[in-house]
């Protein structure tokens, strides 16, 4: 299984909303802030693979 490449799209509360994008799907993809680095912020390139993410 390899990396998934996402871009924060929203943050609402306690949770990101992440966009693939390696996917045509241009659903949103809801994860807990806690799972995240702490810098992330809105417009955060993500590479993430099985709930472990990081800053690209």
């Amino acid at each position: 299984m390899e990396p998934h490449e996402y871009i924060v799209q929203d943050i609402r509360g306690d949770y990101a909303y992440l966009q693939q994008t390696d996917a045509e799907n241009a659903e949103l993809f809801q994860v807990a802030l806690a799972l995240l680095p702490a810098e992330t912020d809105i417009g955060t390139r993500l590479s993430g693979m099985m709930g472990m993410f990081e800053i690209v």
